[in-house]
């Protein structure tokens, strides 16, 4: 697991506004909240965030008026051209504390041969971590799977002090039989639609 120190600074304008400038200054509004606090609105720098949040599920440690505080991403928005960071929900943790997070399900081995599809039912696999602890990924063994064969959530192993926060029998992997589209009949789309 990726731990990030970030100096974080107090934000006392709130509005679009404020958001605008504190944007202009290469930084990221943001809003911490948890453990029955008062929500705590803070500007973060812009580039060291945009970097830690490249790794799923980071720790962040933010650097707070001489105080030291535990963080992970909770809500990420992005400008939808830009794709720059617009505002961050980070929610509080203590080390130790479990929480519940996603992790993403990777895939690794080759299928039976033969035409076959991989179908991801589900890309994150929602887990119960400690704070400091949470895994980045799980990864999935598909070698030798054949259609009709499925990875359920119980299937999966996961890091030691992880445990499934969903239903361990939800399916995540499915293999199908690669079906081959029959062509139309020549003139079969053409005259139903003359005709109609």
């Amino acid at each position: 697991m990726s731990e990030v120190k970030l100096a974080a600074e107090t934000r006392t304008e709130f509005g679009k506004g404020a958001a605008r400038r504190i944007r202009r200054e290469a930084k990221v509004p943001a809003v911490v909240y948890g453990h029955g606090t008062e929500p705590l609105h803070i500007a973060l720098p812009g580039h060291e965030l945009q970097l830690a949040l490249r790794t799923a599920n980071v720790l962040l440690t933010l650097e707070l008026e001489g105080k030291t505080q535990l963080a992970i991403p909770k809500a990420v928005q992005r400008d939808a051209i830009k794709g720059s960071l617009d505002h961050v929900d980070l929610l509080l943790v203590k080390s130790g504390e479990k929480v519940t997070v996603e992790v993403f399900v990777h895939t690794e081995g080759e299928l039976a041969p033969g035409s076959f599809l991989v179908e991801n039912v589900l890309n994150t696999l929602t887990v119960e971590a400690e704070a400091t602890h949470i895994p980045e990924s799980v990864t999935v063994s598909i070698a030798g799977l054949e259609a009709g064969a499925s990875i359920h959530a119980k299937d999966i192993k996961l890091p030691k002090g992880t445990t499934l926060a969903i239903d361990e029998d939800a399916v995540v992997i499915q293999v199908l039989s690669a079906q081959a589209e029959e062509p139309a009949a020549e003139g079969e789309s053409g005259d139903a639609a003359a005709e109609a």
